[in-house]
């Protein structure tokens, strides 16, 4: 079958199951919560470097590094804004409400995107009736949109509309990897903007589990706590994050790959009658398709690639997602365009 519900669904590659072996290896790992995994510590500060921050800590997940950013930044009853169509707002299972209880409050973008007056006009007035705004959430690259990029200099100017009204500010970066080999502009470049940034290594890098999270010193050792109040203290994750690290090392670069095999696939939809697309909005890895024209449920467009070996997901209703990844071929890119042309 050709996999592409997501680029979650990727196996670790010969290298990663390499690092797994040697003398290096056993001397290294450790029992994380007492500190003693050299290796996770090791990887935890490249990425703290790569993205320019102080400190970064090792999670299971991008839902929890996404939670416990949240939680290093509010209180009880306070608000956060984020885009309607947010990863944290429609597929964290109401965490932001559980764990921090705080309220979250949508405001509708262009793409996936907010404008820094939009945040402007949402930030509540300082009044003991209203929640209090305390953080404000962006996505990069935007998963419910397709995988668009966030453009540097609006968030730029978001950047300075929160220090302006002494807000916080955070990236939910699983895919940020895929902005930056969209732009060329380096992690730390878009880092630097935010109070902390969480990123995914079992996207599209491949690796099996694994996330971070990169801010101040402080802000990292108050997630760590939660982290481990969560049931998020992992012992021995030198397996995970040894795996991680040769993902971020071999497959950063190849990422490109993956944009120009979405690419292919998303043109043989826009040559389709039956289907819409917007090809600008195809940036990156993901390809999201209106199916509506075509008279079918998503569900229907699913069970008909299923039936010619293709596995694709659905991301909200009327449309389809299908996400290239490293275990895809251009070979596999071909296959799947053929397929749309016989729908």
């Amino acid at each position: 079958m050709i996999d592409l519900r997501s680029d979650t669904v990727t196996k670790p590659s010969a290298e990663m199951i390499a690092s797994l072996s040697g003398a290096d290896f056993r001397n290294n790992i450790g029992d994380d919560v007492y500190g003693e995994d050299n290796l996770t510590k090791i990887f935890e500060h490249e990425v703290a470097e790569l993205l320019g921050k102080e400190s970064a800590l090792f999670v299971p997940s991008g839902t929890m590094a996404n939670q416990l950013s949240i939680k290093v930044h509010t209180h009880d009853g306070d608000e956060v804004i984020l885009e309607s169509d947010a990863h944290i707002f429609n597929y964290e299972s109401a965490a932001a409400g559980v764990l921090s209880r705080v309220q979250l409050r949508t405001v509708q973008g262009e793409k996936g995107i907010l404008k820094a007056e939009q945040i402007s006009d949402a930030i509540r007035p300082a009044a003991y009736w209203y929640p209090q705004t305390k953080l404000v959430c962006l996505e990069n690259t935007h998963n419910r949109a397709g995988g668009t990029v966030y453009p540097l200099e609006e968030i730029e100017k978001i950047s300075a509309l929160c220090r302006e009204r002494n807000l916080k500010l955070h990236l939910d970066g699983a895919r940020l990897w895929n902005a930056c080999a969209a732009t060329g502009i380096p992690p730390k470049a878009y880092a630097q903007h935010f109070d902390t940034v969480a990123v995914c290594f079992s996207k599209g890098l491949g690796a099996p589990a694994g996330s971070a999270i990169v801010g101040s010193k402080s802000d990292i050792a108050i997630a760590h706590r939660h982290r481990k109040m969560w049931g998020g203290g992992m012992r021995q994750t030198g397996v995970l994050t040894a795996m991680a690290q040769v993902a971020l090392a071999c497959n950063f670069p190849k990422l490109k790959e993956d944009h120009a095999k979405a690419k292919v696939i998303a043109g043989a939809f826009a040559a389709h009658p039956k289907f819409e697309i917007d090809l600008a909005s195809v940036q990156t890895n993901i390809v999201a398709v209106d199916v509506s024209a075509s008279g079918k449920s998503e569900d229907d467009v699913i069970s008909f690639f299923k039936s010619r070996g293709i596995l694709i997901a659905s991301i909200k209703r009327n449309f389809i997602r299908l996400v290239t990844h490293l275990d895809i071929s251009r070979e596999d890119a071909a296959t799947v365009a053929s397929a749309v042309q016989t729908f």
